[in-house]
C-alpha cells in the first residue's frame, strides 16, 4: 500500500487529541501532539504513546523518566496546533505548571495522565513508548477530537 493511501485511510478514524510533555536530563520542558494515545492495559495500567523519531522531542522522551498526557478540550486547538508545529518553542504563551516526573502540565486540560516509562520499542519511523500509569486528574469540558487531517467532527453533510 502506498504512504498516502495508508494515512488517509487511518484519518478515517476519529481519535482525541493530547499533547504529551516531559523534562530532559537538563531540565528543559519538551512536548508534542498526539492522536496515537491509547491505553493498553488495566492490570498494570499501562499506557502508550507513539513518537517520530525526527521531532525534537524525540531524544528527551527516550531520556525521560516519565510523561504527562494532557488531553486536550475542544477550545484547546491553538495549543494542538503549537505543539504540533516544527521549530517553534512550543511553550511560548502557554501556561504551565510543574506536573508528575517534572513534565510541564498545561491549565485547563479535559483529563492528565502521567506515567512512568516502562520501554521502548522501534516503531518504522516512530518510537512506541509504553508506561505506567502513576495518577490522574480529571477537568472539564469535552474533547479535542481530530478527524480526516482536520480538528472536530464534520456534520452529517460533510461526512459523505
Amino acid at each position: 500500500m502506498d504512504e498516502a493511501t495508508f494515512r488517509t485511510a487511518c484519518g478515517h478514524f476519529a481519535t482525541g487529541v493530547s499533547v504529551v510533555t516531559m523534562i530532559d536530563r537538563a531540565g528543559e520542558g519538551h512536548g508534542l501532539t498526539v492522536n496515537s494515545f491509547a491505553s493498553v492495559s488495566l492490570n498494570p495500567p499501562l499506557v502508550l504513546v507513539c513518537v517520530e523519531k525526527t521531532i525534537t522531542s524525540h531524544p528527551a522522551m527516550l531520556e525521560a523518566e516519565g510523561f504527562l498526557v494532557n488531553i486536550l478540550t475542544d477550545q484547546q486547538e491553538r495549543i494542538a496546533r503549537q505543539f504540533a508545529t516544527p521549530d517553534v518553542e512550543k511553550f511560548a504563551g502557554i501556561q504551565t505548571t510543574p506536573g508528575p516526573f517534572g513534565a510541564p502540565k498545561l491549565r485547563n486540560c479535559l483529563a492528565y495522565m502521567a506515567a512512568r516509562t516502562s520501554t521502548n520499542f522501534d516503531g518504522g519511523d516512530h518510537t512506541i513508548f509504553i508506561g505506567e500509569a502513576t495518577e490522574a486528574e480529571l477537568g472539564q469540558g469535552l474533547p479535542l477530537i481530530f478527524y480526516k487531517g482536520m480538528y472536530g467532527l464534520p456534520s452529517a453533510d460533510s461526512a459523505l
